[in-house]
């Protein structure tokens, strides 16, 4: 499946960020087009269960074509809010919970078909079985093309592929969230062929202050001189210099910043400059 080289992420389009009208979301749409970004990333949850239907609104009065865009959605977590009467968040696999949530999530986004569904985080009493056979249903029904995981380990994401084949594990990676490249998951995906995603891609660089960050922005000065490149584009370029060939997620709700973002793919970081932030990230020499 050919996603476009940068996801865009809707989690903070609606009511958990920006609370953008349907007008705005339209014009983020149309900035991600232009810069043929067209891979929309989901969840049913974001914004309390609203956002998918605000894009899916927002986008059925726009003049573009369904199969010019990929649309993934996340689901299997249950979470209380005003929208939902669950007593305690919780993660569902059941087959009941697995075909509901994307019925629903069609609904929400006014199509017939996703191009990927995930399965959001773990659950420890996911059953294998029960999962890929729902899965099959989903295929056979033409309502999911698709099929990956977010936020598992490998051995979880074998799991699940050892009955159904999975195309992505979606994991959180960035500078400040270097695991992914050390506990094997990225690895998995190399061997396997499979292209990653990678979601918070900026970290916390621009959210908290630490040591850490402030030895980082030390190299980034630097390196934003060296590259003609502002700091959000050398964090990128970071994430894409990995040969697992990582597709970010990026989660701006600016229109801006996906014009920003997506110049990103002209920097190759040379290689003593990778291992330059890593360094400044860990406070130390690699071992």
């Amino acid at each position: 499946m050919n996603f476009s080289p940068i996801i865009i992420g809707t989690m903070r389009w609606g009511i958990w960020g920006a609370n953008h009208s349907q007008k705005e979301v339209q014009k983020l749409i149309e900035i991600s087009l232009d810069e043929k970004l067209y891979t929309f990333d989901h969840a049913d949850i974001y914004g309390d269960y609203t956002t998918e239907k605000l894009f899916g609104d927002a986008f059925a009065e726009m003049n573009v074509k369904r199969e010019e865009v990929q649309f993934i959605s996340k689901c299997g977590i249950e979470m209380p809010c005003s929208n939902r009467n669950y007593t305690v968040k919780s993660y569902n696999y059941s087959q009941e919970h697995i075909l509901k949530s994307v019925d629903q999530s069609l609904k929400n986004l006014k199509t017939d078909y996703l191009d990927l569904l995930l399965l959001h985080r773990p659950s420890p009493l996911m059953n294998p079985a029960e999962i890929g056979e729902s899965f099959a249903i989903l295929r056979e029904q033409k309502k999911v093309r698709h099929f990956g995981v977010s936020n598992f380990s490998p051995s979880q994401f074998d799991l699940i592929n050892d009955v159904f084949p999975l195309i992505t594990n979606q994991v959180e990676i960035s500078l400040n969230h270097t695991h992914s490249f050390f506990d094997g998951t990225l690895d998995q995906m190399m061997l396997k062929k499979l292209q990653p995603m990678g979601w918070s891609v900026l970290g916390n660089y621009f959210t908290e202050k630490s040591e850490a960050n402030e030895r980082i922005k030390k190299v980034l000065g630097q390196l934003c001189q060296k590259y003609a490149a502002e700091e959000n584009q050398i964090l990128l370029a970071f994430i894409l210099k990995h040969p697992a060939n990582i597709i970010p997620v990026i989660g701006t709700s600016r229109w801006e910043n996906i014009k920003k973002l997506h110049e990103s793919l002209r920097i190759k970081l040379e290689h003593e400059d990778w291992f330059k932030l890593l360094q400044a990230k860990n406070g130390k020499e690699i071992m």
